[in-house]
């Protein structure tokens, strides 16, 4: 990239500050000194860049921020000797314009799936100094099941990588809920309830985030004592270094749920059991809530946040969530402003300077319910200012604008993205590209912030570099610019093909418009087969095989490069996820027709080659393998009693979701492994189901399927096969034998159909 418009790039990142202004977050502030945030980001980039790091002059000093209407604001410059100095009011502003250096001058790149850190010596100068401020007071981090659907098995070598991308990505308020249930236990231990009661409350480790939302209790536990001890410690680490860098990280809450003993205990406590959630029945669903009026409540959530902050301490900010997909018992407004006042309460009788930041999901989820009178009287029992509401999907569902920025209450707009922790290329980029700006300029808009909210992570990151740069910006990007100069950072090449397929993927595959669509992976590849499967996608099939053959055609001399190799596969599984379709609509359109001969060949095909070539390539990559899961599921364990549950969780949340398949493929992914010993093992037996019915003349049965293939599914979850957690094979090999299988006939299958359409 040239100098000229390198400067321009970060120029042009140049913002103004935002008018909305709370003076009850003022005190929401960094807590580590200046000299302790620079260290940390000091210490940040060696982790990154080795002994180039020591060509950086690293400054913080919070009047930069009090001088720019108290927002985040970072100073390039060019200093003696070649180094590069950068300043920021925070440890988080200084590492993004670090980053932002890195990207924009040097040409490098940092993601979940590799890095391209060729930094160029000299570093390259900049001339004058390059002063960037965020209109943004927060860019927010995490859902709450982002902690079950990615982070459940991490340990501190992982989160520390983790910290390091929130800081680098601009991220000031991230979600830090690890360790919460070993201060549950001393809670309800000092109440009265016994280790039994705790034991058969607690959710397995997978399945934590619902149970800390009052969706589920015991599923997958109970929780070994070892877990608590573990993630108390990981706690400990995971604070420490998000304060050093200058984050404010948001702390757990009481939102009313108790464990049924808690009755026993109390039997005059006014507890009310609610219906089941989800698919699930009250064996390990129907939470009992804790009526808000009762003292209890209020003696419960105080005590548990006294403990929570004298073990960990506090930057006062706390995330619960009282009606997660779960439905109140009354509707009455003076209800429902009753309990969002009560959890408040609970907040600031330990912490006077608390506010609540809360995930207004319940609003798209359960939008029958939420209608303006409910909506209104929750927030309002919470006094102004005093709550963050993070419009949690606001790529596709924005409430801000139907509520009238949420009634007065700061709100933080979040591009949610991914749900399940699926597999899957996704992106609704001109969304995004539009929608902060939108909700900045809305008529008293109350909008504090951006965020990033997806259930899942470690896929396209991409679009998260996206959403974290816009942030710091004051207008939207021209999209085909960003994403050329994207990938020519991510690979460290100005490959032509490479360029033109990312082109491609920014235009189709990255750019959903559906209105209000939610990107579950709906591939037939990744659910239960059935004869009515959804096959639809929402861009033109013929953009993703064309960017397909462009970064095939690109990979020889790329495939050295780590994220090049990544995405290469990622590609490739997209495409042959549309070739699975293709085979599946054959396979169907033959049994209806009662074609054996073409239910064979269709089925054969599916089963014995392009699954099996499907995990082949997978198991190519690190990043792809089911092995990682588990090893790292296992990894936490003390003995092989612990080692069998968290696998058993590990395996059961990616496939069954549940003892009966209750949310079966919900966090479904495409990994090797799993394609092999799951998804293909289903497929060839409904495959074989479909031979017998049409050589029998006899119907499909989906029911009987569906109990058939459901022994398949429960087998996998308890089969204790060990999985390679190491990549095996030729990807460029492997790559190159799959393409030339499929790629002509599948562009002579879309090319005949065109024709006839």
């Amino acid at each position: 990239m040239s100098r000229v418009l390198s400067i321009t790039i970060l120029i042009n990142l140049y913002i103004f500050a935002a008018e909305c202004k709370f003076e009850t977050l003022a005190h929401l502030k960094p807590q580590a000194t200046d000299d302790t945030q620079a260290r940390a980001v000091g210490d940040l980039l060696q982790r990154l860049i080795g002994a180039r790091a020591n060509e950086f002059i690293v400054v913080v000093n919070r009047s930069l921020g009090l001088a720019n209407g108290d927002l985040d604001t970072y100073e390039l410059r060019s200093a003696r000797n070649e180094m590069i100095s950068v300043t920021g009011n925070t440890g988080v502003a200084a590492a993004t314009g670090i980053y932002n250096y890195l990207k924009y001058f040097c040409n490098c790149h940092v993601s979940w799936s590799g890095d391209q850190l060729r930094v160029p010596s000299p570093l390259p100068s900049i001339t004058g100094v390059l002063k960037i401020t965020t209109p943004n007071r927060f860019r927010y981090y995490q859902n709450v099941c982002t902690q079950s659907y990615s982070m459940v098995w991490w340990d501190w070598e992982r989160w520390e990588r983790e910290i390091d991308w929130m800081a680098l990505n601009g991220i000031n308020l991230p979600l830090a809920f690890s360790g919460q249930e070993a201060i549950w236990q001393e809670v309800y231990l000092s109440l009265g309830l016994n280790q039994s009661d705790i034991d058969s409350f607690f959710t397995g480790p997978a399945f934590l985030a619902w149970g800390r939302m009052s969706n589920l209790h015991g599923w997958g536990g109970p929780l070994p004592q070892s877990w608590h001890l573990k993630q108390l410690y990981l706690q400990y680490k995971i604070l420490d270094r998000m304060r050093s860098l200058g984050m404010i990280p948001v702390l757990p809450a009481f939102a009313g749920q108790v464990p049924e003993a808690i009755s026993r205990i109390y039997p005059k406590a006014n507890v009310t059991k609610l219906d089941p959630w989800s698919h699930f029945n009250c064996t390990y669903s129907c939470a009992y809530l804790l009526d808000p009026k009762d003292p209890l409540f209020q003696r419960i959530g105080t005590l548990f946040l006294t403990q929570l902050i004298r073990q960990f301490g506090t930057d006062h900010v706390y995330n619960t969530d009282t009606f997660n997909e779960m439905t109140p018992v009354s509707s009455e407004p003076a209800y429902l402003s009753s309990v969002s006042e009560a959890v408040f309460s609970s907040m600031t009788s330990a912490d006077t300077q608390a506010v609540w930041l809360m995930q207004g999901w319940l609003f798209v989820h359960q939008s029958a319910f939420w209608r303006p009178p409910q909506i209104k009287a929750l927030l309002g029992g919470v006094p102004l200012g005093r709550m963050i509401v993070l419009d949690l999907f606001a790529e596709s569902h924005p409430m801000y604008s139907s509520t009238q920025s949420f009634y007065g209450q700061p709100f933080i707009w979040c591009m949610l993205h991914n749900f399940g922790g699926n597999s899957g290329l996704f992106g609704t980029v001109e969304s995004i590209n539009r929608g902060p700006f939108e909700a900045l300029s809305f008529p008293n808009s109350t909008m504090v912030g951006t965020g990033l909210t997806p259930e899942g992570i470690e896929q396209n990151p991409v679009v998260y570099e996206l959403m974290s740069e816009l942030a710091w910006r004051r207008e939207p990007v021209n999209l085909q610019k960003w994403v050329s100069l994207y990938s020519a950072r991510r690979y460290g090449s100005r490959d032509e093909n490479v360029a033109a397929a990312w082109s491609l993927l920014f235009r189709s595959i990255y750019n959903c418009t559906v209105p209000f669509y939610k990107n579950h992976n709906h591939s037939p590849l990744v659910h239960r087969p059935s004869l009515r499967m959804n096959t639809d996608v929402w861009y033109n099939r013929s953009d993703l095989f064309e960017a397909w053959r462009l970064m095939y055609t690109a990979a020889k001399p790329l495939m050295s490069v780590e994220t090049f190799k990544h995405d290469l596969v990622d590609v490739t599984r997209e495409a042959l996820q549309l070739v699975v379709s293709e085979y599946y609509l054959e396979i169907r359109k033959a049994f209806q027709k009662h074609l054996l001969s073409e239910l064979l060949t269709a089925g054969g095909v599916l089963v014995y080659d392009l699954l099996p070539e499907l995990d082949r390539l997978l198991s190519s990559e690190s990043r792809f393998l089911l092995g990682v899961w588990l090893e790292q599921a296992r990894s936490l364990a003390l003995d092989e009693r612990e080692a069998s549950l968290y696998e058993m969780n590990a395996r059961n949340q990616i496939t069954l979701w549940g003892p009966e398949g209750n949310i079966l493929d919900y966090a479904s992914k495409e990994w090797g492994g799993l394609i092999g010993d799951y998804y293909s093992q289903r497929w060839s037996l409904f495959v074989t189901t479909l031979v017998k019915c049409v050589d029998r003349g006899s119907p499909f049965k989906q029911d009987a399927f569906n109990r058939d293939v459901f022994k398949v599914e429960k087998g996998f979850v308890y089969n204790q096969r060990r999985y390679p957690s190491k990549p095996t094979g030729d990807t460029y090999e492997i790559a190159t034998r799959v393409f030339l299988k499929y790629y002509r006939p599948i562009m002579k299958k879309l090319s005949k159909a065109a024709c006839h359409s």
